[in-house]
C-alpha cells in the first residue's frame, strides 16, 4: 500500500492557559494523498486552524502529542532546525489575513526571494528572478514591476496571490491553505479557488483546504473532516457527505445554508446553541447539548469515529449515525 502525502494519527494539541488546560485538538486522524484535497470544516473554534498549525510545527508553548507524517517522515519531534528544512520546501502554508502575513518593510518580490534563497541557496539574481516567475505564474499582471512594490500597494486578491506565490516558490509536495478566500468579494474568490486548482493539477499538490465555507467545499474537495470541539464529527467523500449527511451537526451545517427557494422572510435554520467549552469537556458527545438525537448515553459515553456505510472511506463519531432520532422517553431535553 502506497504512503499517504501525509498522515496524522491520534493528534492532541493542549494549551496551558490561567483558566486551566485546553485540549484544542483531541484524537484527531486523517490522510492527504498527493493530488487530492481535503476540505476541513467546522465553526470558529473547532479546532481547524490549531490542527493546521500542527501539522506545520508552528505551535509555541503547546503540547503536542500524536503523530504527524510526511512521504513517511515523521515531523513531531524534530528539532526547530530540522523542522525549519521541511517548511517551505515540503509543506507550506497560506495564511487567513495576507496583509499581517507579508512584512510591510519589504518588497513583495523581496519576501519571496527570502524564501527560495533560504531553502536553494540560490543567488540574489536568481532568487529575484523566480520571484518574477512566481508572481507571472499566480496571474499577476507586470510581475517584474509590481515584484518591486510593497503589501500595502496590491490588492486583497493579490495579495493572496502573492501569498500563493511565496508558498509554491520552492515547489513544496503539501499546501496547507487556510480560509484562503476569507474577506474577498465573490469573484477574487473563484479566481483564488482556480489558481489553487490549477496549480495542484500541473504539480501534483496535496491540499488541505480549511474553511467554514460547505461552498468552496463542495467545488474543491475530494474528501471532508467536520470537526467539531476539536475532534473528528464526520468524514467522508465529499459527495456521499453532501448526499448524506450522518451526523447531526453536518446535517446542521448544511440545512443552515442560504437556499435560492427560501421564501422571501422566512428566518434561516440554525444550530441552536453554542460550541463547547474546552476547558471543561463533557464525558460524552460534546454536540449533544445542541443535537435534537441526543439521548442518555449521548451525555454519558463519548462515541469514538467508527466506519458507516459499508467502507472504511467513512467515519462518523455517532451513537445515531444515519437514524431517525430517539424514541421520545429516550431523548435528553
Amino acid at each position: 500500500m502506497a504512503v499517504p502525502l501525509l498522515e496524522v494519527r491520534d493528534l492532541h494539541v493542549t494549551f496551558t492557559t490561567a483558566r486551566g488546560r485546553v485540549r484544542a485538538v483531541d484524537s484527531l486522524g486523517f490522510t492527504v494523498e498527493a493530488g487530492r484535497t481535503l476540505g476541513i470544516v467546522g465553526e470558529s473554534g473547532s479546532g481547524k486552524s490549531v490542527t493546521s498549525l500542527a501539522v506545520m510545527g508552528l505551535h509555541r508553548g503547546a503540547e503536542i502529542g500524536g503523530s504527524v507524517a510526511l512521504d513517511g517522515r515523521e515531523l513531531t519531534g524534530l528539532s526547530e532546525k530540522e523542522l525549519s528544512a521541511v517548511r517551505g520546501r515540503k509543506m507550506a502554508m497560506i495564511f487567513q489575513d495576507p496583509l499581517s502575513s507579508l512584512h510591510p518593510y519589504y518588497t513583495v518580490g523581496e519576501q519571496i526571494a527570502e524564501h527560495f534563497r533560504v531553502h536553494f541557496r540560490a543567488g540574489r539574481s536568481a532568487a529575484r528572478k523566480r520571484a518574477v516567475d512566481m508572481l507571472g505564474e499566480v496571474g499577476i499582471p507586470e510581475p517584474a514591476r509590481r515584484a518591486g512594490e510593497y503589501p500595502h500597494q496590491f490588492s486583497g486578491g493579490m495579495r493572496q496571490r502573492a501569498m500563493i506565490a511565496m508558498a509554491l516558490a520552492c515547489e513544496p509536495e503539501l499546501l496547507i491553505a487556510d480560509e484562503p478566500t476569507t474577506a474577498l468579494d465573490v469573484t477574487v474568490q473563484a479566481q483564488i479557488l482556480e489558481l489553487i486548482a490549477r496549480l495542484q493539477q500541473e504539480r501534483g499538490l496535496g491540499v488541505v483546504m480549511i474553511t467554514h465555507d460547505l461552498g468552496v467545499v463542495a467545488r474543491v474537495a475530494h474528501e471532508v473532516l467536520v470537526m467539531y470541539g476539536g475532534r473528528a464529527a464526520e468524514q467522508a467523500p465529499v459527495d456521499e457527505l453532501f448526499a448524506d449527511p450522518a451526523h447531526p451537526y453536518t446535517r446542521g451545517l448544511l440545512e443552515s445554508l442560504p437556499r435560492l427557494d427560501t421564501p422571501d422572510g422566512a428566518p434561516l435554520p440554525f444550530i441552536p446553541g453554542s460550541p463547547p467549552s474546552l476547558l471543561a469537556p463533557a464525558p460524552g458527545c460534546a454536540f449533544a447539548p445542541r443535537c435534537p438525537k441526543a439521548a442518555a448515553r449521548c451525555g454519558d459515553v463519548r462515541p469514538e469515529p467508527a466506519a458507516y456505510g459499508g467502507g472504511a472511506a467513512r467515519t462518523v463519531a455517532c451513537h445515531f449515525a444515519g437514524a431517525a432520532a430517539p424514541a421520545a422517553a429516550e431523548v435528553t431535553r
